[in-house]
């Protein structure tokens, strides 16, 4: 990320634990502005004085500047940032939305819990979440250290494996923002986006419901997207890609089922579109070095188009 789409974020928040680090980052910024002016002011005095043949009393300046100030200003952040920080909850809150982010090598892995059946949903890159309701994020790593940061909605969290690490996160208003890795994992790092879409309530829930269920194919279109699906099978894409109700069992990519349905892929890469998808299959690697997933740029056109069809039917 750049210089300029990182401040954004930062200083335009969009919950209430990304409102208290911007207000205390405010805080810090006016204060540091403040405390450089007066020293350049002090050092521009004492340079007069000394050319007009004036002394300045160097110990009282720094006992003053060097000890007495620092101990004021710091004590004083001190207390301030206690009484700001966003709370840290051992346990999720009542009325929580608990929803567990799994860090892999370089997607995002994210499971839900069916309100209905019980029944763990899977989605990948992409954290949907409820307007004013707290999320509860259940963090954890399957290889590497990565760390989870959403600067719109709140601080980041480190994502170690063999621990959960927990953060509370809500949104106060619709839109997508952007989150990242933000501890380097390896050689796709800083191709390892995450986006985080906040719906209102209504339309979250809809969304949950559509998200358990297997994936469906429009019967109207289902014979000219058999061959799409025959391409998935053949390239034994399944190996590695669950889509339920098709291919059931594989966890090392991420979970297909729905993938028509995100606004990104190849882990917020690339914007989801029958061109980008196709970009994305054939030049995997120069898309995104690194990343496990081999090149089909040896597919024809026919079957890469199939191919694209039938995964943008997966809604």
């Amino acid at each position: 990320m750049s210089l300029a789409s990182t401040l954004v974020p930062v200083l335009s928040p969009a919950g209430p634990a990304a409102q208290a680090i911007a207000e205390v980052s405010w805080v810090l910024i006016t204060g540091a502005t403040l405390l450089f002016v007066g020293t350049m002011a002090l050092l521009a005095w004492a340079l007069f004085r000394k050319r007009r043949g004036g002394e300045v009393r160097s110990l009282w300046w720094l006992a003053g500047g060097g000890l007495v100030l620092p101990l004021v200003v710091l004590t004083a952040l001190f207390f301030y940032s206690l009484h700001r920080a966003p709370p840290w909850k051992a346990v999720p809150p009542a009325d929580a939305l608990v929803v567990s982010v799994t860090g892999r090598m370089w997607w995002w892995e994210i499971r839900y819990r069916d309100p209905v059946s019980g029944a763990t949903i899977a989605t990948a890159n992409e954290l949907r979440m409820p307007v004013g309701r707290p999320v509860y994020l259940g963090l954890s790593s399957a290889e590497v250290i990565h760390s989870l940061w959403i600067p719109e909605l709140g601080g980041k969290m480190d994502m170690v494996p063999g621990r959960v690490n927990h953060l509370l996160l809500q949104a106060s208003r619709a839109g997508v923002y952007r989150g990242q890795c933000a501890e380097f994992c390896g050689e796709a790092h800083a191709r390892m986006a995450l986006h985080a879409v906040a719906m209102e309530a209504g339309e979250f829930d809809a969304w949950l419901a559509g998200q358990a269920r297997p994936a469906v194919v429009s019967s109207s279109s289902a014979v000219s997207l058999q061959a799409g699906r025959a391409v998935f099978e053949g390239q034994k894409c399944a190996v590695c890609h669950m889509v339920r109700g098709v291919a059931e069992g594989s966890k090392l990519g991420p979970d297909l089922t729905h993938v028509g349905s995100r606004l990104f892929i190849a882990s917020g890469t690339l914007k989801n579109g029958p061109l980008e998808m196709k970009q994305w299959l054939a030049r995997v690697h120069e898309v995104k070095p690194g990343a496990r997933m081999p090149s089909f740029a040896r597919l024809s056109q026919g079957e890469m188009d199939a191919l694209v069809q039938w995964l943008g039917a997966l809604k």
